[in-house]
């Protein structure tokens, strides 16, 4: 009987180790299939969208920070802080026409009012305005829908 029930354990075991091992040849084909289905890998995405942040980061380091401040705050009573406001959080063709035109007229955020006039960065490229826009609108406390490029050429194109 001790015999038997050796033999029985071998074969569970056995047949375990053969189902995980099916299981997983068929998970393997299965990953295999989904990636040749997928043009873009979710690694690609995060990657192409790291540097898109990064880019929008630099743009942002070289043009707006000494007005704007590393963290968004701004300056007080002359430039308007970045952080969850409706200029940034809101209608994107009027941040896009902001930094396209400038501001030469006070902005009144959150009650307070922001006289320092803002140069027009129209010597930008789009993709450029896009990825700052894009870091802006996702940074600083701040979670919006990016800015695309095809955004910012259609407003340029308005106001031309």
């Amino acid at each position: 009987m001790n015999n038997f029930r050796k033999l029985l354990l071998t074969a569970a075991v056995f047949a375990a180790i053969s189902a995980c091992k099916n299981s997983s040849e068929n998970n393997e084909e299965e990953q295999i299939q989904l990636h040749e289905e997928t043009p873009t890998t979710q690694k690609n995405v995060q990657n192409e969208e790291n540097v898109k942040f990064a880019e929008g980061k630099g743009i942002y380091t070289q043009y707006c920070v000494t007005c704007h401040q590393a963290n968004g705050s701004g300056v007080p009573n002359l430039n308007p802080p970045l952080q969850e406001t409706q200029y940034v959080l809101g209608d994107k063709e009027r941040l896009i026409g902001i930094v396209l035109n400038g501001a030469n007229e006070g902005l009144e955020v959150k009650g307070k009012t922001y006289s320092n006039s803002m140069p027009p960065f129209n010597y930008l490229k789009d993709e450029e305005i896009a990825a700052v826009l894009s870091y802006v609108r996702n940074n600083f406390g701040n979670e919006a829908e990016p800015v695309t490029a095809e955004e910012v050429k259609a407003v340029r194109e308005n106001e031309e």
